[in-house]
């Protein structure tokens, strides 16, 4: 099992930036993908963006430019900075992660935006 715990979201006005945080703990030799979802009520969730232990990195198309995933893989942590954000970004952030012993999720933590 891998355990995750997020940290760093909150309220923050359009135009700012924030940074989330998600250390894993457990079996964390068997992750090859960490990422970042995001879900609002109504809707999917959608990905924000992964990256590899490797370093490849994958992001959803409109948020290019603006959001930066990044990991320390020492720290068993991953990432997020979200710089210029906007309202629509408002939404419950959620940490995940794929190992050979299946995918695991945070708990989740609540972005939102102000205009």
């Amino acid at each position: 099992q891998v355990h995750l715990v997020e940290s760093g979201g909150g309220l923050v006005q359009a135009g700012g930036s924030l940074r989330l945080s998600c250390v894993a703990s457990g079996s964390t030799s068997s992750i090859y993908r960490l990422g970042w979802y995001r879900q609002v009520p109504g809707k999917q969730r959608e990905l924000v963006a992964t990256i590899t232990t490797g370093g490849s990195t994958n992001y959803l198309d409109s948020l290019k430019g603006r959001f930066t995933v990044s990991r320390d893989n020492a720290k068993k942590t991953v990432y997020l900075e979200m710089n210029s954000v906007k309202p629509e970004d408002t939404a419950v952030y959620y940490c995940n992660v794929a190992a050979t012993i299946g995918s695991f999720w945070g708990q989740g933590t609540q972005v939102t935006v102000s205009s």
